[in-house]
């Protein structure tokens, strides 16, 4: 069976999870201000980075195991994802067919990763 840790870069895998300041304290605190958050309104609070309860109720939805849901900021921060992911920069090369999205192209070259065009 194929392993995707197997093609992720070692360094990233070495990360370790990022953790706020609220997942950290083990009290009751109603605000932390020392988070970013803010006492007013309603959008005060920074969302869940791993976004657990939308890969949730998406893996109901489609009925998947949320270890297949990648969720991203639109498309342009999902492919620069995938270049930091999993290509080593000035190593590595991605494989794309023309026409398609410039965005694929912009993200090769931010991320020193040679991009292939197939027409």
């Amino acid at each position: 069976m194929f392993e995707l840790e197997s093609v992720i870069r070692k360094n990233i895998m070495a990360l370790l999870p990022y953790s706020s300041a609220r997942d950290e304290f083990s009290g009751q605190a109603e605000l932390f201000l020392d988070a970013n958050e803010s006492p007013f309104g309603s959008l005060n609070r920074y969302p869940d980075p791993y976004q657990c309860e939308l890969k949730n109720k998406l893996a109901i939805q489609r009925n998947l195991d949320e270890k297949m849901i990648f969720v991203g900021n639109g498309s342009d921060e999902v492919i620069d994802l995938l270049y930091r992911i999993f290509c080593e920069p000035k190593r590595d090369k991605a494989l794309t067919f023309t026409p398609t999205y410039g965005m694929y192209d912009v993200s090769a070259g931010i991320n020193d990763v040679e991009l292939l065009k197939v027409p």
